[in-house]
């Protein structure tokens, strides 16, 4: 019998998917979360809803209902040292705030295994990467002395290419999966590590939902990798979709950012293809763009980083941005990818000018 094991996830949105996963495999996950939210879930659990190739309409996985255990906690109560994993499943802006920033600090000093799902590479995994000087990607980051007491060695990063959202009109314990692919991470420095990993991999392929009686195979898995540059596929996809969503008047669907001109976002795609094969990583580690092209004729909406901006966010996610000082330290540039972080700086400036006078003037009232 396989080892099941205790994991931290700090996120309780787009962190219940993989909770769910973990869970159905018979692990156990505590979800980090604000208090509300954590109430909530340990009174109700959660409800992730995703579609089945073949079956119609949505299949709920009711976390109540699976063989392992869940419960919610607030970073201030999260003990790091009980877990055997910490995932990462939150905003890259979002762990400098009051209480997580203590929790990354105890994760650090823990020692734990940590393996970000999220689209912003924490910094030490960069640190991993050979030829990548990690200490001039500090900008990229809303505050990264989050990131300074983690061990490289001990961080890996998963690409988060599952598509979910949480239905406005539902509680915050219901996630919907849009596009149900899989969740791909590099193994750890410490092959121990990455065979604690592989178990979970193995468990979750092997796990069951069971659906009125029916024994249902559920899609998202989780794919170990030995190459290190596996997850920066998603570099490619959110350089040629997601961030240029973003434009001058407003926001576009995904869909459109790549279809209204598939040649140039062909050539966005394989400039970022080509500067993750100059870092080091096989071109059998990459998605071919017209796979990516024909997933994205699903994706109906703006990106979550656009959709920020458009609400007036005063930080986002700036992989756009890491992608364009990464490839300046190889030589490179390109100026669609340019373009893109000038019209998400505007936006930012613009956005943080609102919030200064919004706050002054509501101090001066």
């Amino acid at each position: 019998m396989s080892k099941k094991y205790k994991v931290l996830i700090l996120g309780a949105s787009y962190g219940s998917l993989l909770a769910s996963k973990l869970l159905m495999a018979g692990h156990s996950v505590s979800l980090v979360c604000r208090q509300g939210t954590a109430d909530l879930i340990n009174s109700e659990g959660t409800r992730v809803r995703m579609p089945v190739k073949g079956r119609e309409g949505l299949v709920e996985i009711d976390s109540r209902t699976l063989p392992g255990k869940l419960d919610a906690v607030t970073p201030e109560s999260a003990q790091p040292g009980q877990y055997d994993l910490v995932c990462l499943a939150m905003q890259e802006p979002q762990y400098s705030a009051r209480g997580v920033r203590e929790l990354m600090r105890a994760i650090a000093d823990a020692k734990v295994p940590c393996m970000s799902i999220m689209n912003m590479p924490p910094l030490p995994y960069l640190a991993r990467i050979p030829g990548v000087d990690a200490s001039a990607l500090r900008a990229c980051y809303h505050d990264p002395s989050v990131w300074e007491n983690f061990e490289p060695g001990l961080m890996t990063l998963c690409s988060p290419d599952p598509q979910a959202f949480r239905p406005p009109e539902e509680k915050p314990n219901v996630l919907q999966v849009g596009l149900p692919t899989n969740f791909k991470v590099a193994g750890f420095a410490d092959p121990a590590h990455t065979a604690m990993l592989e178990q979970m991999e193995a468990d979750i392929t092997g796990a069951r939902l069971n659906v009125n009686g029916e024994a249902v195979d559920l899609p998202v898995k989780l794919k170990v990798h030995q190459s290190i540059f596996v997850p920066l596929a998603k570099w490619a996809m959110l350089l040629t979709g997601n961030y240029r969503c973003v434009q001058a008047d407003g926001m576009r669907a995904i869909k459109d950012a790549v279809h209204s001109d598939l040649e140039k976002s062909r050539e966005v795609y394989e400039w970022v293809v080509g500067l993750c094969v100059l870092l080091g990583a096989s071109r059998d580690d990459m998605v071919p763009f017209d796979k990516y092209a024909a997933a994205g004729t699903g994706l109906l909406k703006p990106s979550s980083a656009a959709r920020a901006l458009a609400a007036g966010a005063t930080d986002i996610e700036r992989i756009d941005l890491l992608v364009k000082l990464v490839a300046e330290q190889k030589g490179l540039c390109h100026a669609s990818v340019s373009e893109t972080v000038k019209l998400i700086n505007g936006w930012l400036e613009r956005n943080r000018k609102a919030a200064a006078i919004h706050a002054a003037v509501a101090e001066a009232a």
